[in-house]
């Protein structure tokens, strides 16, 4: 059975030595593939930091992944609006299937 990336970073916080239960939570807030491979990436060459050091890079991932988030979203609307503007409302507008 393939190991998914959250059992990953759960074994190897729990390995490097931090309790069970904080790398549980750690594992179920970095859900998406690329906070969780940033995360191992971060435990991995970060060693034993304290659990607040641990937090704050944690927090540091998730906003940015936040923020790129917002950048796809603003740039998809964008791209929306441009559309509108090069070819005109009607042509935005998808036909009726009546």
């Amino acid at each position: 059975m393939k190991e998914t990336r959250s059992e990953k970073l759960y074994e190897l916080m729990t390995r490097k030595g931090y309790p069970s239960e904080f790398a549980d939570l750690v594992a179920q807030q970095m859900h998406t593939p690329y906070t969780e491979e940033r995360m191992i990436a971060y435990v991995s060459r970060a060693g034993m930091a304290p659990p607040q050091e641990f937090a704050d890079e944690m927090l540091a991932i998730l906003a940015e992944r936040d923020r790129l988030r917002g950048k796809h979203i603003a740039e998809y609307a964008q791209a929306k609006v441009n559309a509108l503007y090069n070819n005109g409302l009607l042509a935005e507008e998808e036909p009726d299937d009546r």
